[in-house]
């Protein structure tokens, strides 16, 4: 362990505990960043149910769904339960979980779903771009969507 020498190495760890402490809200957002796994909560929100009946609803292929329900139960948002053959799948923390999807839904409106205009996450992107390959946010296309929602 080193000691810092300066006010300078100080501010720097602070800084790098404070990023530290993000990194689990940062997971949880990524793995809410699929719209196949929100879709996914989305009819779990409704009760508990098998694969199939998430294929059958989703119209995807059972190895798509189970890998989705695989991240989502890693992330601690679903849990499963044998039922026979099968398994039935739910949410865990449900109030939480739907406290924090009302809230995204909310930011979505207050902001004039300005994000699907973003250069680096908006419609249309996939994967995650590096720092260096963030673009800058043009205002002519959030401009726009805000005149599009106020008429």
């Amino acid at each position: 362990m080193t000691i810092p020498s300066s006010r300078t190495d100080v501010a720097y760890r602070e800084e790098l505990d404070e990023l530290s402490a993000l990194t689990p809200a940062a997971s949880l957002f990524h793995g809410l960043s699929d719209p196949t796994r929100l879709a996914i909560l989305q009819h779990l929100s409704a009760g508990e149910h098998r694969v199939r009946d998430l294929t059958d609803h989703l119209g995807l292929a059972q190895s798509t769904v189970s890998a989705h329900l695989a991240c989502l139960r890693d992330c601690g948002l679903v849990d499963s339960r044998p039922e026979g053959r099968a398994s039935m799948f739910s949410l865990t923390a449900v109030p939480e979980l739907l406290g924090a999807l009302s809230a995204a839904e909310k930011l979505l409106a207050a902001t004039g779903y300005a994000v699907t205009l973003c250069p680096n996450y908006g419609i249309g992107k996939t994967g995650d771009p590096e720092p260096s390959e963030l673009r800058e946010h043009g205002q002519d296309g959030l401009s726009e969507l805000r005149r599009g929602n106020e008429s």
